[in-house]
Parts: structure tokens; C-alpha cells; sequence
């Protein structure tokens, strides 16, 4: 209960957080003008923006998918693509506690027989390699940022701390793959109640293990992972087109798109909500893009971040109705199919990512 209620607090000013940067944002710049700029935009481009955002999804789903065959799980592509919408569906569009990786880690956990920990850990280290190309890129181009923009000042600070949040990261991988580590820490399973824990940690160690020399398949995760960062700046240089803005080349979308995510990864506001606004109005503002264009765009892009999220709401819903409750009843395996369409209850109160 405790739990529940200080989730709920850090909900709470989570939306007051985007309230009052909302408030500030139209403060500053005409409601009106910037709803005459989304009614004019292009529609054509923003249905091609909305394609691509959902190559980008099928793309995250293939490298996923890399991950889960070096742990010998045999599931489909498509079966991987259903979790995938599933957890953007819970992460970006239900105010919900529960994040995207813990429901797709949770829907493949489900059918793996045994195998919960694998499955985990597949999620994680997907996570670990995308974040891997995504602080890779994001160092570079802030480094790129401070160098080519005049006005930039700013991303001096943001290229230190991109550099510190790397460095940090890069620790944390080393010391998760680390045998050495692992050693020097078992005798923590040998204490009173996490002696329970025992066969977990060690399950988890050696899904993790798994990977240590699967280079291939980490360097083919990277890359597909640096692919939809270029994936992604290219839907906002489209959002960006549909709106008027034509002065600014793609190169600009691609330095600026790794540094708004490293800033969205503190997650001070509703789904990102108000603060993506006004790190995209200040960002953009740099190369001499007016306030109401940048702050349309960014409303637009994350329009199609939620259109692209709901078919996983669909993909839930099918699937946890799959079988009618008048039918009769179910055997083992079609139970087990029906119990992995449902997320795990809220009330573990995972923070959304």
C-alpha cells in the first residue's frame, strides 16, 4: 500500500510537471497560431513520418528477435513484434506503472518454459545495446552540436554530462558481463532469505553469460540500433517539412534527434509531455526555428508516437479474449497462450520508461 501511494505522488508530479511546463510554453507562444500550423501541416509527409516510425518498431522487433535465438528461445518474429506493441501500448499510451520491457520480458517469459531468466535477460541486454548506439550517437553529435553552431554554448554542458552518463553506462555493462564481479559477489546468496534467491541469481548469470562471446549477434544489434536513431531523425525531418519547416537540413534533425532522447531519460514529466515541447522549442530555436513551428512538430511527433503505440492495445485486447468464457475450458496450453497476453498487475509498480 505505501508502495502504491508513493507511485501514485510520483504520478502526480510527473503531470503536474508537464502542466506547468505547458503553462510556461504558451506563455510564450500563441495557442491559436500554433493549431493553425498543425491544421495546415502536410499530410502526406506525417503519413510518411508515421510509416517509417513503425519501420522503426518492426526494425526494434528484428533486433530483438537476434538476442532471443542466442538464447536457443524459439518464437516467432511476429510473436516478438505482438510483444513489442504490447509494452510501447502500456508505455506510451495507459498512464499506467508498468513499463514496456517489463510487459514484453513478461509476454516472453510466459512461453519459454522454464526459461524466465533468459527471457529477462534478453530484454535487458536488447535494452543495453540500444542505449549502447543511442549514448554512442549522442556523444557524438552533441560533440558535433558545440562545434558547428555558433549559438550552442549550452550543449557544452550537455556534451560533459552525455560524456559522464556514457562512461557510467559503459561501467555498468562491463560489470554485469564481469566473472570476476560475479565471483567476488555469490556469497551475498549464502546470507539467510536470499539463500531462496540462489537459483535465480544463477540462472541470471548465465543467460548473461550467454552473450559474453556472441559478438556477432551484439555488433548486428548495435547496428540495427544505430539504424533506427538515422530512422528516427529522418521521421522528425519529415514532421519537421510537414510543419514549414524547410530551412533546416536533415543533418540538424540527425545531430539534435540522440541528444532530446538523453534528456527525456529523466523522466520528470508525463511520458515525456511538456519537457520534450520545450527541449525541442530551445534545441530548434538555435537554428533559427520559430517557437510555434518547433513546438507543432514536436506535438505531431508525438501524435505519431502514440498512434503507432495503440495497435499493441488492440494486440492485448485480442488476445486476452481470445478465448470466450462461455467456451469450456481451456487445456494447459491454450491457458498458457491466454495467461501471456496479460501484463503483470500494477500493483508492482514498475515506473514506466
Amino acid at each position: 500500500m505505501l508502495s502504491g501511494m508513493k507511485q501514485s505522488v510520483v504520478n502526480l508530479l510527473k503531470l503536474l510537471v508537464t502542466l506547468a511546463l505547458f503553462v510556461f510554453l504558451l506563455t510564450r507562444i500563441p495557442l491559436q497560431v500554433v493549431w493553425g500550423i498543425i491544421a495546415e501541416a502536410n499530410v502526406a509527409l506525417l503519413l510518411a513520418a508515421l510509416a517509417l516510425y513503425f519501420g522503426a518498431i518492426v526494425l526494434g522487433a528484428v533486433k530483438w528477435e537476434i538476442l532471443v535465438k542466442a538464447q536457443n528461445i524459439e518464437v516467432s518474429l511476429g510473436a516478438l513484434l505482438s510483444y513489442a506493441l504490447m509494452g510501447l501500448f502500456f508505455g506510451n499510451v495507459l498512464p499506467s506503472n508498468i513499463g514496456g520491457d517489463v510487459v514484453r520480458a513478461y509476454d516472453l517469459a510466459r512461453v519459454t518454459h522454464g526459461r524466465k531468466e533468459a527471457a529477462a535477460i534478453s530484454v535487458l541486454v536488447d535494452r543495453l545495446m540500444g542505449l549502447f548506439a543511442f549514448f554512442s550517437a549522442a556523444v557524438v553529435t552533441a560533440a558535433l552540436a558545440t562545434v558547428m553552431l555558433a549559438q550552442a554554448q549550452a550543449l557544452e554542458q550537455i556534451e560533459v554530462v552525455t560524456v559522464i552518463a556514457a562512461s557510467a553506462f559503459m561501467a555498468l555493462c562491463a560489470a554485469l558481463f564481469s566473472r570476476r564481479l560475479a565471483q567476488r559477489v555469490k556469497f551475498i546468496f549464502d546470507i539467510g532469505p536470499l539463500q531462496k534467491l540462489k537459483p535465480v541469481a544463477q540462472n541470471v548469470y548465465r543467460a548473461l553469460q550467454v552473450y559474453r562471446f556472441r559478438y556477432a549477434a551484439l555488433a548486428l544489434n548495435v547496428l540495427i540500433s544505430m539504424g533506427i536513431v538515422v530512422l528516427t531523425a529522418f521521421v522528425w525531418f519529415l514532421v519537421g517539412q510537414a510543419v514549414g519547416i524547410t530551412h533546416v537540413n536533415f543533418f540538424t534533425f540527425l545531430l539534435f534527434n540522440p541528444i532530446i532522447a538523453f534528456l527525456l531519460l529523466i523522466p520528470i514529466s508525463f511520458n515525456g509531455l511538456g519537457a520534450k515541447e520545450m527541449i525541442v522549442v530551445t534545441f530548434f530555436g538555435l537554428v533559427g526555428v520559430p517557437d510555434e513551428r518547433a513546438l507543432a512538430m514536436s506535438l505531431l511527433f508525438h501524435v505519431i508516437v502514440v498512434t503507432t503505440s495503440l495497435p499493441g492495445g488492440l494486440v492485448w485486447f485480442r488476445k486476452r479474449h481470445r478465448t470466450p468464457p462461455s467456451s469450456a475450458p481451456a487445456s494447459d496450453e491454450r491457458r498458457t497462450t491466454n495467461e501471456t497476453s496479460r501484463p503483470p498487475a500494477p500493483v508492482s509498480r514498475t515506473p514506466s520508461q
